[in-house]
């Protein structure tokens, strides 16, 4: 699945300078990851944006966002945010904020490391 190149650029310039951040190509999206932590990305068209449990119901109060169901199940502390809601850089600044402002309560993410793979008789 492809993803919104126009939104990717609008993220970038909505994130500016700031330091810790990544992208990784997941989900068959993008997503942008602070310190290792995903706090948003874009699955097709739409913003995915991490709001946290707490925060969750808040964000589906407005406009043009939907729980994100990615797998058929919905993910509390996760919702879309459609295309219409997303036209703007400033727009996608505050998501983007709200979403780092989010992870910045989590725990340090701990490096993953590689899985080994166990040979027959070995």
């Amino acid at each position: 699945m492809a993803y919104d190149e126009d939104l990717a650029d609008r993220i970038r310039r909505a994130l500016g300078a700031r330091g810790g951040l990544t992208e990784k190509k997941m989900f068959g999206g993008l997503a942008f990851l602070h310190d290792g932590k995903m706090f948003c990305g874009i699955i097709g068209e739409d913003l995915m944006v991490r709001v946290g449990p707490e925060a969750h119901a808040r964000a589906l109060a407005r406009a043009h966002v939907r729980p994100m169901d990615f797998t058929g199940r919905p993910m509390r502390g996760y919702v879309y945010v459609g295309p219409e809601a997303t036209t703007t850089v400033a727009a996608v600044r505050r998501w983007a904020d709200e979403a780092l402002g989010f992870v910045a309560t989590l725990a340090k993410a701990e490096p993953r490391r590689a899985r080994t793979r166990r040979t027959p008789g070995g």
